[in-house]
């Protein structure tokens, strides 16, 4: 009896550390999905955009077959094309990291379209870098990223569900081609995350209901949908509804998508924020300043250890948080925090003379307004400086003007590359 109590232990424990391998080999696998068409020199230079070794990552194709899996019928074929080359980085974080995407070269989908997606397709914690070695559409990455995640996690994602994302990523693309301007994007992703979260939130299934929500979200983004796309969104959130999400366990990526949206439409001047939510946001960014000294930097995983720099002064780079692109090094952050600390230390030494001197020096670093009385103290020599450095930043603005001009549209990237 002793004996079999034995090992019946014995096996107990062998169970719980297995599973505590398996888990935190699922949690820490890494995998990289490479567009099947790309080169070999555009192979090599995705991986080292991602930071990665051949030998440490898993490596995976996709290929214009596997695309089509999910997306025919519903893409049209110019979306589909007949290559793939954007690739993907997935990396499974733990329990309540929600979702962080990051894209480079990918002109059809922003990086918080992708999260919203993600969390349709029923993926809640994970670092995703979305890239291709040139503009690409990016219909085929979302393949790549639930390719990807399924081999690091060990577990196939619901088939229905990935059908149910992928139909969401071309309806969300079409009505953004559609709306149109800057801001086409990032109000197709507000209205269908907002729309999403509603049916998700108050279990709406009733067909009536369903249309009342999407009237009213789509009021709020001042935008008049079509026949075709009403029909085309109610059937969506239809499918959606009947998914039976439990919203608390995606409710921080939808909440995230909803903020990201709406920090850029402020940004475009499409939304004017109002007196309370410009100060709240206030002490939040001086509650995160003060935080981020204490506890070092955020920890982006995947997303700081791109090498964007790879794809091209021209590398179209967005990213769900702000602090993933164009990472500043550390020689920059000290410089701000010594600027800030002599600004700060002068204050308490206006009775010194020589320290009056040195306060005025730091003060014209910070670019302080120069006082009327002082204008005629400035050399020749520094205002023709000046000068020289307005000339520059025009001539540059206009160097910059012609390149913007010369690039690839996505819409005729489109009917080529995925």
């Amino acid at each position: 009896m002793k004996l079999k109590k034995k090992i019946t232990s014995l096996i107990l424990c062998g169970a719980i550390i297995l599973g505590s391998i398996n888990f935190a080999f699922a949690d820490g696998s890494r995998v990289v999905t490479l567009g099947a068409n790309l080169s070999k020199e555009q192979r090599a230079t995705m991986l080292k955009y991602f930071g990665v070794d051949e030998n440490e990552v898993v490596i995976v194709e996709v290929n214009n077959q596997e695309e089509r899996k999910y997306l025919q019928g519903v893409a049209t074929e110019a979306q589909l094309g007949k290559k793939t080359f954007s690739c993907a980085y997935v990396e499974p974080t733990k329990p309540g990291s929600g979702i962080n995407v990051k894209t480079a070269n990918i002109t059809w989908a922003t990086s918080s379209m992708i999260a919203s997606i993600m969390s349709t397709v029923g993926i809640e914690d994970a670092n995703v870098v979305a890239a291709a070695p040139f503009p690409v559409s990016g219909t085929g990455m979302m393949t790549g990223i639930m390719k990807a995640f399924e081999d690091a996690t060990g577990e196939p994602l619901d088939e229905e569900k990935k059908e149910i994302a992928s139909e969401e990523l071309i309806i969300t693309g079409d009505l953004a081609d559609d709306i149109g301007g800057d801001s086409g994007q990032d109000k197709a992703t507000g209205i269908i995350n907002d729309i999403k979260t509603e049916i998700i939130k108050n279990n709406t299934s009733d067909t009536i209901q369903i249309a009342e929500t999407i009237n009213n979200v789509t009021n709020n983004y001042n935008v008049t949908l079509t026949a075709e796309q009403q029909k085309q969104i109610e059937d969506l959130m239809a499918k959606i509804a009947q998914q039976e999400y439990d919203y608390n366990s995606i409710k921080n990526a939808l909440e995230s998508v909803k903020e990201n949206v709406n920090d850029n439409l402020i940004a475009l001047g499409e939304i004017n924020p109002g007196f309370f939510d410009s100060v709240k946001n206030w002490f939040s960014g001086i509650g995160d300043w003060v935080a981020g000294i204490f506890e070092g930097n955020k920890d982006l995983g995947i997303l700081e250890n791109t090498n964007d720099s790879l794809l091209g002064e021209n590398a179209q780079i967005d990213a769900t948080d702000k602090e993933a692109i164009n990472l500043p090094s550390s020689e920059e952050v000290e410089g701000f925090f010594t600027k800030i600390w002599n600004w700060f230390t002068g204050l308490f030494n206006n009775n010194d003379s020589s320290n009056s001197e040195s306060n005025y020096e730091t003060e014209q670093n910070l670019e302080t307004p120069i006082v009327e009385d002082n204008t005629n103290n400035i050399d020749e020599n520094s205002q023709s400086t000046e000068d020289d450095n307005t000339s520059s930043y025009e001539s540059n603005n206009d160097n910059s003007t012609e390149n913007n001009n010369s690039e690839d549209h996505p819409e005729d990237t489109i009917n080529t590359v995925q």
